[in-house]
């Protein structure tokens, strides 16, 4: 069973910092390009972060040099430190998994998603 379990999401004053962090189950982490995104109120879901398997990182433009995503193989864990948050940063955040298999099969997973609320 897969699983993708997000934690660090919560209140913070504009300018302030979070640390996301998810954790993996059930899937190959070590060959999965890992990512964030997130969904404010009425709008579309949209790409924050992603992290390859062959470590390449991509950002939105919205949050380069602000956030950073990083992943650990060893543990199952990818992260998203979030520096600079401005109240447009508020949404909930998934954490999203794809694995592509040699065959060409693509397994996608995402996470339940934490809040993160950016007010003053």
């Amino acid at each position: 069973q897969v699983q993708l379990v997000e934690s660090g999401g919560g209140l913070v004053q504009p300018g302030g910092s979070l640390k996301l962090s998810c954790a993996a189950s059930g899937i190959i982490f070590s060959v999965s390009d890992m990512g964030w995104f997130r969904q404010a109120p009425g709008k579309e879901r949209e790409l924050v972060a992603t992290f390859t398997s062959v470590d390449s990182t991509n950002y939105a433009d919205s949050v380069k040099g602000r956030f950073t995503i990083s992943r650990d193989n060893a543990k199952r864990m990818v992260y998203l430190q979030m520096n600079g948050l401005k109240p447009e940063d508020t949404a909930v955040y998934y954490c999203n998994a794809v694995t592509t298999y040699h065959s060409g099969r693509r397994d996608e997973y995402w996470g339940q998603g934490t809040q993160v609320t950016v007010s003053s």
